[in-house]
């Protein structure tokens, strides 16, 4: 269950400003067709966070309990500073208009989410975590009560977003969970076993 609620919690704060935030938005405006965009960022999130899990996983297997604490709790500092950095997106970005909705959101949340800070968090949180399916249900279900908002409400909803506020308490977050991960590394280091 922590996995699950680490896992929700950090990508749903992550979430806050981010590029497929505003991608949500973006599709929001275009299509004006909110339950087709859901299912698009649904499945392009499951398969995006499936692959970055399983990267985990393998990459889990070759680390030893502090070096993989360690490694994660690095990662979790050097995302506190990238969740300070505002996202943006290009203009064009996933604009298709022979797609549909759902065809044009699955797509362009997939190819969005490669190299994202959600992606990497779930790398990050597979290695550390050994129930695979618990993680990308938490990334996923993660994703979904961040962009659900937007893509329901919309421009009135992303204007009075604070978005500067969230993404300082995503950073605040990252940090937290980096230096709890340190500290089980250092815990491991002093205390094998």
């Amino acid at each position: 269950m922590e996995s699950f609620l680490v896992s929700l919690s950090t990508v749903a704060i992550a979430e806050m400003g981010d590029r497929t935030q505003l991608l949500s938005l973006m599709l929001a405006a275009h299509y004006r067709k909110p339950w087709p965009i859901l299912a698009g960022v649904l499945c392009a999130t499951l398969a995006n966070h499936l692959l970055a899990g399983l990267v985990g996983v393998h990459l889990g297997r070759f680390l030893t309990p502090a070096m993989l604490d360690a490694a994660v709790g690095i990662s979790m500092i050097g995302m506190a500073l990238w969740a300070l950095k505002p996202d943006t997106l290009q203009e064009g970005a996933g604009r298709t208009r022979a797609a549909g909705a759902f065809l044009a959101t699955l797509v362009a949340f997939f190819v969005a989410e490669i190299g994202d800070k959600t992606q990497i968090a779930t790398v990050a949180l597979a290695a550390a975590y050994s129930n695979l399916a618990a993680v990308v249900a938490g990334t996923t279900a993660g994703m979904l009560l961040a962009n659900a908002p937007v893509v329901f409400l919309g421009k009135a909803f992303s204007e009075r977003l604070p978005v500067v506020t969230l993404q300082r308490i995503a950073s605040v977050l990252f940090l937290v969970l980096g230096a709890v991960f340190i500290y089980r590394a250092l815990a491991h280091t002093v205390h094998p076993g």
